[in-house]
């Protein structure tokens, strides 16, 4: 069964920092791409990063870039979201998602239940 658990949301002041954390099982990590999502309430998900699963390649919501940083451990099958200077406007559900490949869209075949972040002005 995959498997994917994110975890290390929380309650932050503005500019301070969190890391949140994508546990995946059941699947070969190795051969997956893993990106974050956040939707904040009344909006739609978006996609915020991405980690390739072969060449390393990165890629980031231009608003999160120079703050966030995605990356990842094929020994341990985690995934990380490093988030610095969090602005009350990060403030929303983490998901962390399985492909394939990278996308911007949101059809990632596998996704976790979710962490929550919220960034108190």
């Amino acid at each position: 069964e995959v498997q994917l658990v994110e975890s290390g949301g929380g309650l932050v002041q503005a500019g301070g920092s969190l890391r949140l954390s994508c546990a995946a099982s059941g699947f070969t990590f190795d051969d997956w791409v893993i990106g974050w999502f956040r939707q904040a309430p009344g909006k739609e998900r978006e996609a915020i990063s991405c980690i390739s699963s072969s060449d390393g390649s990165l890629y980031y919501l231009d608003s999160v870039k120079g703050r966030f940083t995605i990356s990842r451990d094929n020994a341990k099958n985690l995934v990380y979201l490093q988030m610095n200077s969090l602005k009350p406007e990060d403030t929303a559900v983490y998901y962390c998602a399985t492909a394939e490949v990278c996308s911007w869209s949101d059809s990632y075949r596998y996704w976790g239940q979710g962490t929550q972040v919220t960034v108190s002005s």
